[in-house]
């Protein structure tokens, strides 16, 4: 498999992914784009976006990112993750943009921006840094 259907594989095979609707918008060597359309179930009590959200959007493109490096019969699992919310996101979107700041054969740390779109406006709402361990699929 090579490692574009293995990003494609990892949007379409994980079940909370597919049910948040985060979608895959670009990827190469060392990096990822996604997407994720804005609803109500998306938001905390008092209308901006989840914390929660944030974060598995900035996890899962930085696995994305990462996984464009690794070999075939390899796999990328967070280790560690940090996240700074920078402000309330309020918009239509998120856009997360991932590279890969150090590869490795065992460990690759990734930079995820996360930014919330509304018409003529994109603003940097959170950013994440993510260490990834390269394991073997068993």
């Amino acid at each position: 498999m090579s490692n574009s259907e293995e990003i494609r594989r990892i949007f379409a095979a994980a079940p909370f992914i597919r049910d948040l609707g985060l979608q895959l918008v670009a990827h190469g060597d060392g990096r990822c784009e996604t997407r994720l359309a804005l609803a109500e179930r998306h938001l905390q009590q008092d209308g901006v976006v989840h914390a929660g959200v944030q974060a598995t959007v900035a996890d899962h493109t930085a696995g994305s990112a990462a996984a464009t490096l690794i070999g075939g019969g390899q796999m990328v699992l967070t280790v560690e993750f940090k996240i700074n919310l920078l402000r309330g996101a309020r918009g239509d979107s998120l856009l997360c943009k991932a590279a890969v700041l150090k590869p490795g054969s065992r460990l690759s740390v990734v930079e995820s921006e996360v930014y919330c779109e509304r018409p003529g406006k994109a603003e940097l709402v959170s950013k994440a840094l993510v260490s990834l361990a390269i394991v073997d699929k068993r």
